[in-house]
This record gives C-alpha cells, structure tokens and sequence, in this order.
C-alpha cells in the first residue's frame, strides 16, 4: 500500500525525490503519512481538494479488496 502511493504522488509532483509516506497503525487502521515538497502542496491536494479525494478513495479500494482499513493524510 505504501508503495503504491508514493508512486502515485511521485507521479504528480515536480520534485519526487522529496516525497516521503510514512506508516503508522491506529487501532485496526493503517494511517499513510504523505509528505511533499512546498512548492508541491497544491499539485497532490487539487483544486477544493479533488485529487486527494481520489488518491483516497482509490487506496481504500485497494485496501478494501485485501480486507484491510486504509486512510491518507496530507501533511505539510
């Protein structure tokens, strides 16, 4: 899950060498921590928020198809 998502965020920023996504477990949910570049904010969150929308929503898909709880945070 972890790399799947960097690479989907790599894929949209200018500067993927300095996209981390860190881990973390909360209760029976596994958290994914992504970080980006400043200038690179606004190309991951989208116009009101759209592209983070579906970056989220396609990881829980994945997750739910392998019966696991997922869930994305941008952070800055």
């Amino acid at each position: 899950m972890k790399d799947l998502l960097t690479y989907l965020v790599q894929s949209l920023v200018d500067h993927p060498d300095e996209v981390s996504v860190t881990e973390r477990v909360v209760d029976d949910e596994t958290v994914l921590e992504v970080r980006v570049a400043d200038g690179d904010m606004g190309k991951v969150i989208g116009r009101q928020g759209r592209i983070v929308k579906q970056i989220r929503i396609l990881m829980r898909t994945v997750a739910q198809r392998r019966g696991e709880k997922v869930s994305v945070e941008v952070l800055d």
